[in-house]
């Protein structure tokens, strides 16, 4: 379910008359992930390691309450519920979007994200839920190492977003830079901070 808020009535409301209409609300954090436990859980169980990134990305952003608010237009929207995007190869050889539900069940998330992922490549049709949920966009490009990646800012999508490409190795860790970028509108610094910190725990703590 998806609800307009008055803006004047949440604890957004100073942050909405400062940076609705900014030239560039937009935020952009880097931040090095150790990705090194990610990498042995999918190694021993055969789950992807995209799909796991997203999933931990879920689930740190479901602790933070702000991700349920999103600025959409001249309206300050609030969701029930979150979704994941992903970007995926398809038949063509081009790229398509697709949006997975965010569940907390780690195997109900990977049965849908195989599932959709699956039917986006073969139809080439991107799977947008952003009419019911609040998604996260993410980009992974794993063609290359990123030390960082800066998005645009277009004034009509204003979700939030991280990028990442492959990742390296460091002595005996894996890491992987990631950016994060978000409308000043829905969080503050201190928000996307906390958020960063819950993703890294959610990482280490999988199993």
């Amino acid at each position: 379910m998806t609800v307009e808020l008055n803006p004047n009535e949440t604890n957004r409301a100073l942050a909405y008359k400062l940076w609705l209409r900014a030239p560039n609300p937009m935020v952009t954090f880097f931040k090095t992930l150790d990705v090194t436990n990610l990498i042995r859980v999918s190694k021993r169980t055969g789950l992807k390691f995209n799909m796991l990134l997203c999933w931990c990305i879920g689930k740190a952003a479901a602790s933070v309450k702000e991700f349920y608010l999103l600025p959409v237009g001249d309206k300050l929207m609030q969701y029930d519920s979150l979704a994941v995007n992903t970007i995926v190869k398809n038949r063509l050889g081009e790229v398509s979007s697709c949006d997975i539900l965010f569940s907390d069940d780690l195997k109900a998330f990977d049965c849908e994200y195989r599932m959709y992922t699956s039917q986006t490549a073969e139809s080439g049709q991107d799977r947008d839920l952003s009419a019911d949920c609040m998604v996260i966009g993410t980009s992974a490009i794993v063609d290359t190492e990123l030390d960082g990646a800066v998005g645009m800012n277009s004034g009509i999508y204003n979700n939030p977003f991280l990028i990442w490409g492959r990742y390296r190795k460091k002595l005996f860790r894996f890491v992987l830079p990631i950016s994060f970028q978000f409308h000043h509108v829905q969080m503050d610094g201190a928000h996307a901070g906390r958020f960063l910190e819950s993703l890294q725990r959610e990482i280490q703590d999988l199993r």
